[in-house]
């Protein structure tokens, strides 16, 4: 494996990124995977190696550069600590317009670089970066060919860039995965995703995982499911694999 932590330029900035792909062979089908709220960390950099594995050049950003922050730590259980309520400040400061830009970089940089395939791309989001992966594939429709948001927030807003309308824009195959206990996308949104979805036209899968909770798919957290973060890992892999090559 080559594993590199580079500079991106963004109009904003630097945005450094975890870089990581096969030694030998390619180029590769490309997968942007966006971080959680929690920010960049061993456990993020761990699954980033495993797309990479499967064969794909796999791009990480450090979504938060703009507020010079690149780890958090170890974050209390506690909702009302101060190390929480700074995660929920920095992933406020973020914006849909924001990290749109930031994918653009993405693509030029991606261009100076021999192993990576410039045809179909992927992007897969987590909890508040689910939207983000949606948007892109929406965004930029004939590079992205399969995005997936996993237990994603803000499916659905009354916004013009809610992932429940801009599917539409998308040309690539989506995959939503919910957890049946997710206070930040209830039971009762899953129905109107999947209703919005279908209306559009979209060609997209909206998967319950019964009795997981938000965040089932991350090792380290206690609320992690492995038959469940398994199959998510069966889904997107299958995901990748009929649409990127």
């Amino acid at each position: 494996m080559i594993e590199q932590q580079l500079d991106t330029k963004t109009k904003d900035g630097a945005m450094s990124t975890f870089v990581c792909h096969p030694e030998r062979g390619g180029p590769y089908p490309v997968v942007l995977f966006y971080m959680d709220a929690p920010a960049i960390r061993e456990e993020l950099r761990d699954m980033a190696r495993r797309f990479a594995t499967a064969g794909y050049f796999v791009l990480l950003p450090n979504l938060y550069y703009r507020s010079g922050v690149m780890e958090l730590g170890p974050l209390p259980a506690d909702p009302n600590a101060p190390e929480r309520k700074r995660m929920m400040e920095l992933m406020e400061s973020l914006s849909i317009s924001k990290i749109m830009d930031d994918t653009q970089s993405m693509m030029s940089f991606l261009k100076t670089q021999k192993a990576a395939s410039a045809g179909a791309m992927g992007a897969v989001g987590y909890c508040m970066s689910g939207q983000f992966a949606i948007n892109a594939a929406a965004t930029f429709p004939d590079r992205i060919k399969a995005a997936a948001s996993i237990y994603g927030v803000r499916l659905i807003t009354e916004k013009p860039d809610s992932p429940h309308v801009v599917a539409a824009k998308a040309t690539a195959e989506l995959y939503f995965a919910c957890a049946e206990h997710d206070r930040w996308m209830p039971l009762d949104q899953i129905d109107p995703l999947r209703q919005a979805l279908k209306e559009a036209g979209t060609n997209a899968e909206v998967e319950l995982f019964p009795g997981t909770d938000h965040g089932f798919a991350f090792p380290m957290r206690p609320v992690f499911n492995k038959p469940a973060a398994e199959r998510h890992w069966e889904r997107l892999f299958a995901l990748f694999r009929r649409n990127l090559g």
